[in-house]
């Protein structure tokens, strides 16, 4: 069975461009994660398709660092953002 395990949350998220911004407080996040966003009222799973520092593109992030991600749906401030991995 996969197991989650947290790499941050959502700080902001801008509807019109369907982009999350999060801060990785715990692990690193590259393109190609499979991830889990939750919350109160969020529970959506996706593959990290694109991640941006300073708006400019990289493929991956370290712990500690601020970047903005496209989501496929509505998340919310201080959701969760939970890794997938599979066995």
């Amino acid at each position: 069975m996969a197991t989650e395990e947290k790499v941050g949350s959502v700080v902001g998220y801008y509807a019109k461009i369907g982009v999350a911004a999060v801060h990785l407080t715990d692990g690193p996040l590259q393109v190609g994660d499979k991830i889990r966003i939750h919350g109160h009222t969020t529970d959506v799973t996706q593959t990290v398709e694109s991640l941006e520092a300073e708006h400019q593109p990289i493929q991956r992030a370290e712990r500690g660092s601020e970047v903005a991600m496209k989501v496929h749906e509505r998340v919310r401030q201080h959701d969760q953002i939970l890794k997938i991995r599979e066995p």
